[in-house]
């Protein structure tokens, strides 16, 4: 008596969680490289390099925090919601 219980994809929270962690490491991943790149073209000192490095990281899991925050809160907007202000015509 086993039922077919399909789980909605809205509502299923291990593929939520499977692609936020896949977003993570990869956002990190890229971030750094490039922040370890810029580094390299930019800083001569050793610390200003690792600085870059630690900011790319800083903005990718940012970048990937904010969207995962989206895709748990179910919103399908990227923005937050703009009020449209009435324009007086001449």
């Amino acid at each position: 008596m086993a039922e077919n219980k399909e789980i909605q994809p809205q509502f299923d929270l291990n593929a939520k969680w499977d692609a936020c962690l896949d977003l993570g490491v990869r956002r990190f991943v890229y971030s750094s490289a490039a922040g370890a790149f810029a580094g390299l073209l930019f800083f001569r000192s050793p610390v200003t390099r690792w600085a870059s490095i630690a900011f790319g990281a800083g903005v990718g899991v940012g970048s990937a925090y904010s969207e995962c925050s989206q895709k748990f809160d179910g919103s399908s907007q990227t923005s937050p919601n703009v009020v449209e202000t009435p324009v007086a015509k001449d």
